[in-house]
């Protein structure tokens, strides 16, 4: 008999932190796994989800890479509280843009960005890890209100020109936009130090006195040396204008109009970027992620200081009787995630839950909401199992998660996304594989339920 995974069980009855509130914290939720996920499907190493379909983004070169478009269009309207656009700019070329609107200063903008066209299949480092790191970032800062307003790009036709770049970035000066710093990352996944030894760690920032440019690489050292990161700066001053940055440095012809822009990458400076440049060797297999995490890192670190966190608790303390909101003075509408809705009257800043189910929490101040993390509560009515009646694993899961009974019993499986929304139902009587292959990443919950015994364990796709 296998023994109950611990990282399985979602019958807690103690904090349960969800998002963070400080700068520190949303810097430790960059998530290592959900990063190399993206990069493997987006890089075409493995199958991916696509408007229903499962397929292989093998090529995402400028005239055939529509689906590579389609990919980044759905990760990026699955989250909350940005909106999404596809931007076409040419018969072929589509930037992917979202934008998540500052609750106190709307007009000031923060761009963080990277190109999401090759010149070859694969093209892990250029630049399925940049698209992979605007992914992540957008992940986490859309579940935080901000003061001012961030927008996550991700540009097409860089390779031949910077036409998506340049594109947007001229269209920006002729509106006037107030566009504060454009950080754009190009190919950061690469360091020549053994993977997992110890090595210099170090990253380019290309800058020029070009608008604020050289004030926004000093506040990108200021979060590298007020934090903690495994990284080694090298200052390269005149930078390149090789990648998208440069269209902002340059547009409205270098006028006045130009924007404080900065490229962070591998440190090219150094002669220490991937051999397999602009080559379909350039595999996943080649880089160091524990590298590639510590850029992402520093760069959540900027954009969130610069986005400026409004200071909202959106965690909630679980009881066996009681979920509470950690934040006071606020209003409060407690909702079941299993069917999207608000529990009628439950207002106040604690919830006494009437029957077992999902539960999470929209906590209101000012103009800024936030929901809180769907927590399971499984500690009324049925017994739940014992480690040694049920085993679920493994965790995480790729393609199947396996149920595994001690003894014959007919049993109830429902397994339920985030939001609440049923994806799977199954009855057995005996030990069963789940599916999940089809299923996109992230969080889920399985229900296991028997006519006396009940429990809810969350499962995690990647």
């Amino acid at each position: 008999m296998k023994t109950l995974k611990t990282t399985v069980l979602c019958i807690l009855f103690s904090t349960i932190l969800s998002y963070s509130q400080n700068i520190q914290d949303i810097i430790d939720q960059v998530d290592l796994d959900r990063l190399t996920l993206t990069l493997n499907e987006f890089s075409g190493e493995q199958t991916t989800v696509v408007n229903g379909n499962t397929v292989t983004i093998l090529n995402r070169e400028q005239a055939t890479n529509e689906l590579a478009g389609d990919y980044l269009l759905e990760q990026l309207e699955a989250l909350d509280n940005i909106t999404v656009i596809s931007q076409p700019f040419n018969t072929n070329g589509r930037n992917i843009i979202a934008t998540q609107l500052g609750k106190t200063n709307p007009n000031d903008i923060y761009i963080v960005c990277a190109h999401y066209d090759t010149v070859a299949d694969y093209c892990a480092d250029d630049n399925a890890s940049g698209t992979a790191a605007v992914l992540e970032i957008a992940r986490i800062l859309s579940t935080q209100c901000l003061d001012n307003t961030v927008i996550y790009a991700l540009w097409d036709e860089e390779e031949i020109g910077l036409r998506g770049s340049s594109f947007f970035a001229d269209l920006a000066a002729s509106n006037g936009d107030n566009i504060l710093g454009v950080l754009n990352m190009d190919m950061i996944g690469y360091d020549g130090d053994a993977v997992g030894q110890p090595g210099d760690n170090q990253f380019d920032i290309d800058y020029r006195n070009i608008a604020g440019s050289v004030a926004m690489k000093n506040d990108i050292l200021s979060v590298l040396n007020t934090y903690t990161f495994d990284l080694s700066v090298v200052e390269v001053n005149p930078g390149t204008s090789a990648s998208d940055h440069a269209s902002f440095w340059f547009a409205g012809n270098g006028t006045t109009d130009a924007f404080s822009a900065v490229l962070v990458g591998e440190s090219w400076e150094t002669d220490d970027q991937t051999p397999f440049y602009h080559t379909s060797a350039d595999r996943v297999s080649t880089l160091d992620l524990p590298y590639l995490h510590e850029m992402v890192k520093l760069v959540t670190g900027y954009m969130v200081t610069k986005g400026s966190l409004v200071a909202l608790d959106n965690r909630v303390t679980q009881t066996t009787t009681m979920l509470s909101s950690n934040q006071s003075s606020a209003t409060y509408q407690w909702f079941n995630c299993e069917t999207d809705m608000p529990i009628s009257g439950e207002t106040n800043q604690s919830f006494t839950p009437s029957a077992n189910g999902i539960y999470a929490v929209d906590v209101t101040s000012g103009s800024c909401t936030e929901r809180s993390e769907c927590l399971v509560f499984d500690t009324l009515g049925l017994d739940t199992f014992s480690s040694e009646e049920l085993s679920v694993y493994p965790i995480p899961a790729n393609n199947f998660i396996t149920v595994e009974f001690s003894s014959e019993i007919s049993t109830s499986l429902k397994l339920y996304d985030v939001s609440g929304k049923m994806v799977q139902e199954n009855t057995t009587s005996d030990t069963i594989k789940l599916n999940i292959s089809d299923l996109p990443q992230g969080i889920y919950f399985l229900n296991v339920k028997t006519d006396k015994k009940s429990g809810t364990y969350k499962i995690v796709k990647e």
